[in-house]
């Protein structure tokens, strides 16, 4: 059974945190002391979780940070595996 990509922790943050508490964007990036445009970029996918944004997630809805930085990890190395072939590097030998 193939696995299906992980999904983006922006998405969850969006679903999950703000779409049940009613928060928009902008009062959500009020109460995380962060711009309105880098928390949009996070819920649109268009960002990553950064540990200092995971710190104020955890803080704001619950959770660790590692579990926020986590679901990120996933998603990129989710990507980059699909790039893997792209990546072309020789296996270093011992001498």
């Amino acid at each position: 059974m193939p696995m299906h990509s992980p999904p983006h922790p922006g998405g969850i943050v969006k679903r999950q945190c703000l779409d049940p508490l009613g928060l928009s964007v902008t009062a959500a990036a009020q109460h995380l002391h962060v711009s309105r445009q880098s928390l949009s970029e996070l819920v649109n996918e268009h960002a990553g979780v950064s540990v200092d944004m995971a710190i104020r997630l955890a803080k704001a809805f619950g959770s660790t940070p590692e579990t926020w930085l986590g679901m990120q990890m996933a998603c990129d190395l989710w990507q980059a595996r699909g790039r893997i072939a792209e990546i072309k590097i020789d296996r270093i030998e011992a001498a």
